[in-house]
């Protein structure tokens, strides 16, 4: 079962890269339109954002501290950085994820999610779902500003 998360989560890591290369303006990544409230610019940080803490650091033990509030206030970052920054998340994915074991997904998740204890189980998909949540967004913000 976690070779299978690990599979979707860098496939959808992919497809955050491809989605991001494809806006035609790099200014679209930041361009807000009708009742919009994030661009796919600010939505790609916050996904950067939650992977590095929710695995990087809880699962991971990689130091990152996260700032979500940073995620939703940062503006004009260049296209290269933020596809630098999701190639490190897939590189921290491929290191940290192939530590798990299918049996450690019942295990407790080191930090409270949402006011209650978690099985990893639960965050990963957890996880899963929220990015492709937002993947889907960033999807139809591109076609929007195209």
């Amino acid at each position: 079962m976690v070779k299978h998360f690990m599979d979707f989560c860098l496939r959808d890591a992919n497809k955050l890269k491809e989605e991001i290369s494809l806006y035609r303006n790099e200014t679209d990544l930041w361009a807000l339109k009708g009742d919009v409230k994030n661009s796919g610019g600010t939505l790609t940080l916050h996904l950067i954002g939650n992977l590095k803490h929710f695995i990087g650091a809880q699962l991971g033990n990689t130091g990152y501290v996260r700032n979500r509030d940073k995620e939703f206030a940062d503006r004009d970052i260049p296209r290269e950085k933020i596809l630098i920054e999701i190639e490190e998340v897939i590189s921290m994915l491929k290191k940290i994820l192939p530590s798990l074991k299918d049996t450690d997904l019942e295990k407790e998740f080191p930090i409270e999610f949402l006011g209650a204890k978690r099985t990893i189980g639960y965050m990963l998909l957890t996880l899963s779902n929220h990015f492709n949540y937002h993947l889907g967004q960033i999807n139809y913000h591109r076609r929007m500003m195209a």
